[in-house]
């Protein structure tokens, strides 16, 4: 798969056009960026946990989606109505708070739809704390406009 956007514009992309999810929003960042691949960070904090002190779901579920419509944004471009349809997460293991990172890999890039794996690690975790698959709407590119001349 051929990138189809930089590490520094999928970056820009998301502090620009996403700052709800963001350094700025709930603090996620981009950490690396491959053909096929990509990670998304969090420092999960105060904000991010429920009582008891692990991450919430609702944190993960959110990492996990940005960083798949991110992963999709890297191949085919700042498309900007590119749409979750479904996504499926379980849970694993109780992850702590600090340093998370989803991996997001592409299984399908088609015309119309992508779907992507993500696997959301602590920073020192072997084995995944939350594993998700997600399938994105990608809008048909629109034709371009032709001139209409009148015949008369």
């Amino acid at each position: 798969m051929q990138l189809a956007m930089t590490f520094d514009a999928v970056a820009d992309f998301l502090d620009r056009e996403f700052p709800q999810a963001g350094v700025a929003g709930m603090g996620a960042r981009l950490d690396a960026l491959a053909p096929g691949r990509l990670t998304l960070a969090l420092d999960a904090g105060e904000r991010h946990l429920r009582p008891g002190g692990t991450v919430s779901g609702p944190s993960l579920f959110a990492l996990a989606d940005v960083a798949a419509y991110l992963c999709i944004l890297a191949h085919i471009g700042p498309v900007m109505h590119v749409v979750t349809t479904n996504m499926s997460i379980n849970f694993l293991t109780k992850p702590s708070p600090g340093l998370l990172r989803a991996e997001a890999s592409l299984l399908k890039l088609g015309r119309r739809l992508a779907v992507v794996e993500i696997a959301i690690r602590g920073a020192a975790d072997e084995l995944p704390a939350a594993h998700a698959v997600g399938t994105y709407s990608i809008p048909p590119k629109q034709p371009t406009p032709s001139r209409i001349v009148a015949v008369s």
